[in-house]
């Protein structure tokens, strides 16, 4: 679905609501802020719902801009409010909570008309704030690599790969939207949340006070409820993600492949490093015209044919070696049978104290002894070196461990007997770290790695269970949802 479709149908449905409350209920006292509120809310309640339905998917984005915040104020004259960010980020889950629930009660709140005058202003707040904060990261599209943000006369033209956030977030995984287009959107919504500021007055209101007040705080429990079962105690209810149960991932990533070598260079864009002039070249013309342009002045970028298939994170699965550090990508999507993958984005512990031991390494000469006519070369120690080496520990915690011998071993220990491949895959990790992890939980199967953007991609769970068949995706599951093998055999595996 796109954008516009969305939007088409959301004004459907505010229509539908608008002529009930006017010839229906008649509590209509202005069609246009009553057409208005209906369309503002029910718009927040489907944003709000496509969060809700997995609420690590939006702390995630949250942390992309924390990082990115972090970034852009490190080295300018507000420096000291670089390391707010990384606090900021370790509380992610519970802001993408906090802002989903608002973001759905406040949209029944404006279809309700409670508390007018409260919710008009929270609206424009959370509107403003929204608008700052695709506007921001649309801005930095304008700001090349090596230019911080604040440094307004080094922007240059907008170049998309320049942006660190590619995505706003604002409708999940449901649609992706780029940030010039959600800042758009965002700046379209200013205008009711303006209005709204001077007409509250003119709300329409149903219900009775008490039950208009009574909904959106029950709302907030059941959100609340609704939002935990999508990833303290279960999987997303709702997949929008490329990695959903039934994709085959190995045919989609040679189809995404294909597509992107099929993309052709049909010129090149010159853009002047001083004046920012911008001179379009076909490729026709490219050999006798590019010398025209010399590269000290000019910055040359590619014009090209879109792919027929927009690429999704599928093509960039990739997991290597987790102690040769080859990759094994095709291993893993062009096997044949069955196979458990656990994903594991952060093998949780915290670093002990480092043990420190001497490790003595012995320094020898070779000398040349003469024997009867011929000589032979004669190793002789010269001195042993005493060096201090110091090995990291790691602290685990019970709960997450307990995850891992209670739960998901078992299981893959009954699969392995019935000779299913399984094999763990987390982000990139010391092997100190995996070594003493491996010993922690007695986890006899290979632990490989992987980008953790990708594996957060692939489950909302830590760790999760991946089945595959021939580079398709049968089943994924929660840890604390997880089957027995018995009941996964009976279910999937035939």
């Amino acid at each position: 679905m796109t954008l516009s479709i969305l939007m088409i149908r959301v004004a459907i449905a505010a229509l539908i609501l608008t002529l009930l409350v006017g010839f229906v209920l008649k509590k209509q006292k202005n069609w246009l802020i009553s057409y208005l509120q209906n369309f503002t809310g029910a718009l927040f309640l489907f944003s709000g719902w496509v969060k809700a339905v997995d609420p690590l998917g939006t702390a995630y984005k949250m942390e992309q801009y924390f990082g990115e915040f972090q970034s852009t104020f490190e080295g300018t004259m507000m420096s000291f409010i670089a390391p707010l960010f990384p606090a900021l980020s370790e509380y992610a889950v519970g802001f993408s909570v906090f802002m989903i629930v608002f973001e759905i009660v406040l949209g029944l709140m404006l279809i309700l008309g409670t508390w007018p005058k409260f919710t008009s202003w929270a609206f424009f707040l959370l509107v403003a704030f929204f608008t700052a904060l695709t506007g921001f990261t649309y801005l930095t599209g304008y700001v090349p690599n090596d230019v911080n943000f604040f440094e307004f006369g080094k922007w240059g033209k907008y170049v998309e790969t320049n942006m660190k956030v590619t995505d706003c977030g604002c409708f999940g995984d449901f649609i992706k939207l780029k940030p010039k287009v959600s800042f758009f959107k965002d700046v379209f919504l200013m205008i009711p949340a303006i209005i709204f500021l001077f007409s509250h007055k003119q709300f329409h209101q149903l219900f009775s006070g008490g039950v208009r007040r009574l909904l959106p705080l029950a709302s907030i429990v059941g959100l609340l409820i609704y939002c935990f079962s999508n990833y303290i105690w279960d999987l997303p209810h709702a997949d929008f993600r490329p990695f959903k149960e039934g994709t085959d991932v190995a045919a989609q990533r040679a189809m995404e492949e294909e597509a992107m070598s099929n993309v052709k260079v049909t010129g090149y864009t010159v853009s002047n490093k001083e004046t920012g002039e911008q001179v379009e070249i076909a490729m026709a013309d490219y050999g006798k015209e590019y010398k025209k342009y010399p590269k000290s002045e000019w910055e040359f970028e590619q014009i090209r044919t879109k792919p027929t298939i927009e690429p999704t994170k599928i093509s960039e699965f990739a997991v290597e070696h987790g102690t040769e550090g080859y990759e094994i990508t095709d291993d893993i999507l062009q096997g044949e049978g069955y196979s458990f993958m656990v994903v594991a984005v952060d093998l949780k512990a915290e670093e002990g104290a480092p043990i420190t031991s001497i490790r003595r390494d012995s320094i020898y000469a070779i000398d040349t002894l003469a024997v009867g006519d011929s000589t032979e070369l004669v190793r002789r120690l010269v001195k042993v070196e005493e060096k201090p080496e110091s090995k990291p520990t790691y602290i685990w915690g019970e709960n997450y461990t307990k995850r891992w011998t209670d739960v998901v071993n078992p299981v893959i220990a009954a699969a392995e007997k019935a000779g299913i491949k399984s094999y763990a895959v987390t982000k990139y990790t010391p092997p100190s770290k995996i070594k003493d992890f491996k010993e922690k939980t007695a986890t006899n199967y290979p632990v490989h790695l992987a980008d953790d953007i990708l594996l957060k991609t692939i489950i909302r769970s830590n760790p999760g269970v991946v089945l595959w068949k021939d580079g398709k995706i049968l089943g994924k599951w929660h840890h604390k949802k997880l089957p027995t093998f018995e009941e996964i055999q009976a279910a999937h595996i035939k």
